[in-house]
């Protein structure tokens, strides 16, 4: 089992900056990748970035240039750095993780941190 915890969301202004974090907790945790998905308000969640564990990144279009994820692997922490935040931002951000426990992968989530950019 891999528990995630998400912390770092909040109100923000337009244009400015927020960063994410997730912890990932367990036992022999073998986690590959880590990222971000975001729901806003009666849409679905969407992708926005992910990193394995080699440091290979990919975001999605809306994130390109303004968001950088990184990941401290002997914390097993995975951050999301959020610049010239619009309000097309606001959505409740799920941090997840892919473990290959026992040889399967399993994806695991957290509970979400909301962020809310005013305009």
């Amino acid at each position: 089992q891999v528990q995630l915890v998400e912390s770092g969301g909040g109100l923000v202004q337009a244009g400015g900056s927020l960063r994410l974090s997730c912890v990932a907790s367990g036992s022999s945790l073998s986690i590959d990748a880590m990222g971000w998905y975001r729901q806003a308000p009666g849409k679905q969640r969407d992708f926005v970035a992910q990193i394995f564990s080699g440091g290979t990144s990919n975001y999605a279009d809306s994130a390109k240039g303004r968001f950088t994820i990184s990941r401290d692997n002997a914390k097993n922490t995975v951050y999301l750095q959020m610049n010239y935040l619009k309000p097309e931002d606001t959505a409740d951000y799920y941090c997840y993780a892919r473990d290959w426990g026992q040889g399967l992968a399993r994806a695991y989530w957290g509970q979400g941190t909301q962020v809310t950019v005013s305009s």
